[in-house]
Formats: structure tokens, C-alpha cells, sequence
């Protein structure tokens, strides 16, 4: 289920480093973590669908990657992110 424009424009207010910001690592991170938990509540009601699954962890794959970035530029921007969005324990 892709992102609402309205519920876009939230996560890119809540995340965004400068006032004009839409694309860095902090944004795109929120908008995965977004799409993941939607996908993963309909993949819970349809168990069968293995495309969505698939595409489920290309997200996880990508948000990885950005995450693992975030992480050797600054520990600390890390924590914070990972705090916020309720993920990695």
C-alpha cells in the first residue's frame, strides 16, 4: 500500500534535517519504516502473498543499508533514529 500524500508530508516534517529537505537518509528511513509496518499487517491477513513478501524485504534490505550509512557517519544520529522509530529494540 503506497503512502498517502498527507501522511507523506507528515513523515518528511517530523524527519527532515532542513526546511527544505525531502530526500535525506533520516526522511527515507521513515518512510520505509512506514511502508514496512503496513505491509507487514497485511501480509499477517495474507499469508499467501509472496510477491508482497518479497517486496517486503527489499524495503528491509534498503532501510539496512541506510540505516548501516546513517550509523558510520554518526553514532549517536543512530541511536536517535533507530529511538524514534521503535526499531531494533
Amino acid at each position: 500500500m503506497a503512502l498517502t500524500q498527507q501522511r507523506k508530508q507528515e513523515l518528511i516534517s517530523g524527519y527532515q534535517v532542513h526546511e527544505t529537505d525531502t530526500g535525506s537518509a533520516d526522511v527515507q528511513i521513515a518512510m520505509l519504516t512506514d511502508r514496512i509496518n503496513r505491509l507487514s499487517q497485511h501480509l499477517q491477513a495474507n499469508k499467501k502473498d509472496h510477491s508482497s513478501r518479497r517486496g517486503l524485504l527489499k524495503m528491509i534490505g534498503q532501510r539496512k543499508r541506510l540505516l548501516a550509512y546513517i550509523q558510520a557517519g554518526s553514532q549517536e544520529k543512530y541511536k536517535a533514529i533507530i529511538g524514534r522509530l521503535g526499531i531494533r529494540g
